[in-house]
């Protein structure tokens, strides 16, 4: 019925319903009852259960082989380019997974295992699989992951808060082998304090994507670590990092480039369900070794002593609280959230202690209508978390001027063809 964030509840019952589905079954975020009026064709969990008490059941349950290509889930992208991607996990996605977290984080039987996400999220499943097919117990927990928690993979804006808050206070994390940390870029002070509460145990990095089921750069147990770095490709995984022309850097080279994906990658998709696959990864993606290369988006920094570290995205994407998202769906949002705005720019920007990304709103308004910053926070807020996602934050940079530029022969190709004009703000 509700989502439970903070001691605040968020519908999420209402949003299905927008969706018109066929039917429902509704779960009490607290309670044994729901807290909302459903449809005549939706039940609650608890008469769900009720419904299959007088039927026959079975104690033996035999398993239905499929193709290894069958599908058995489909996740949902973040709308980088606008429409989220609907993305089909086959069966080779589950060993992908439990793979990873045996090579890379160690977890074996005997482990327990947990990481604050949700299903909806690529972390859901994959821990999900690397537990249960690596013989790790998995933990759950109910509600926002905010307050005290057990054994875990973490986000860095999780990690930040828990410093802030002080809420590890009194809390034995000696047991603690080794922590992972994945959805945005880590500060190197917060990992380090994190890492501290457990005798500096190291704290793995993992970087990938839905539609690869996994990472393509972690961090190893096998490999000397650093604070907000990457060790190593993913096992199975292979990577090169462009230049300007598209042409690789040397392996061995430190360099800043976009990253692109070898081809031949286990566990990684060969379709979509709402999008041409071939054009959203690979067209106009240069060749390496005979190959073509699959594009991600990202761009990495090689350092010279080998580490990786991810400096954005090679598109208009920001990661914002580990949440991929356009900077014109949030430029959308904005420029409707009030008849006083001629136009807003979204932009994110890394701290400078590193960590993760923050939103800043560059913002003209039109000439009848004074400049009222926090006013505008206020509207930006609203509209986006009412719109995009509540967990977006917003800041606004103060500017006095801002250059627009417009084309004569609406070919940008000439410089001289383009005439930029000074706007006050």
């Amino acid at each position: 019925d509700f989502i439970l964030r903070g001691g605040r509840k968020f519908s999420l019952y209402s949003r299905v319903v927008e969706a018109d589905p066929f039917k429902a079954i509704v779960l009490p975020v607290s309670g044994n009852s729901v807290g909302v009026e459903l449809r005549k064709q939706d039940v609650s969990w608890k008469e769900f259960l009720s419904s299959a008490s007088q039927r026959p059941r079975s104690n033996h349950y035999s398993p239905v082989y499929r193709p290894i290509d069958s599908t058995f889930n489909i996740l949902f992208s973040s709308g980088t380019t606008g429409e989220p991607k609907a993305i089909p996990w086959t069966q080779l996605s589950p060993i992908r997974c439990s793979a990873d977290g045996w090579a890379h984080n160690d977890i074996r039987a005997g482990d327990v295992y947990c990481w604050p996400t949700n299903l909806g999220w690529v972390m859901g499943p994959i821990v999900r699989f690397t537990c249960f097919l690596n013989g790790a117990t998995l933990a759950l927990y109910h509600g926002s992951p905010l307050g005290r928690v057990t054994v875990l993979g973490t986000v860095p804006s999780l990690v930040k808060t828990w410093k802030s808050s002080n809420c590890l206070e009194g809390l034995d994390w000696t047991k603690i082998k080794c922590f992972a940390t994945t959805g945005e870029a880590s500060n190197v002070d917060d990992d380090l304090w994190l890492s501290s509460k457990s005798y500096y145990k190291p704290v793995l990095e993992c970087c990938g994507g839905t539609e690869l089921s996994s990472a393509y750069i972690q961090g190893s147990l096998l490999q000397p670590q650093a604070f907000g770095t990457f060790s190593t490709a993913a096992m199975t995984a292979g990577f090169v990092i462009l230049d300007e022309h598209g042409q690789p850097y040397p392996d061995d080279k430190a360099c800043v480039g976009e990253v692109g994906l070898l081809p031949l990658y286990l566990g990684a998709t060969n379709r979509l369900l709402n999008a041409d696959h071939e054009k959203v990864y690979f067209n106009g993606m240069p060749m390496h070794n005979g190959m073509r290369l699959r594009r991600h988006g990202d761009v990495l920094k090689r350092t010279v002593g080998g580490y990786l570290i991810v400096q954005g995205r090679a598109d208009d994407t920001m990661n914002l609280g580990g949440i991929k998202t356009s900077s014109v769906e949030i430029e959308r949002v904005c420029d409707g959230a009030d008849e006083s705005i001629l136009e807003t720019a979204a932009i994110s920007v890394a701290p400078l202690g590193g960590g993760p990304e923050q939103l800043i709103m560059f913002v003209v308004p039109k000439q009848e209508y004074s400049h009222q910053p926090e006013k505008l926070k206020i509207l930006f807020s609203r509209a986006i978390q009412s719109n995009l996602n509540p967990l977006f934050k917003v800041r606004l940079q103060d500017i006095k001027y801002l250059f627009h530029f417009y084309t004569v022969s609406g070919d940008l190709t000439y410089p001289n063809n383009v005439i930029f004009k000074l706007h006050k703000i």
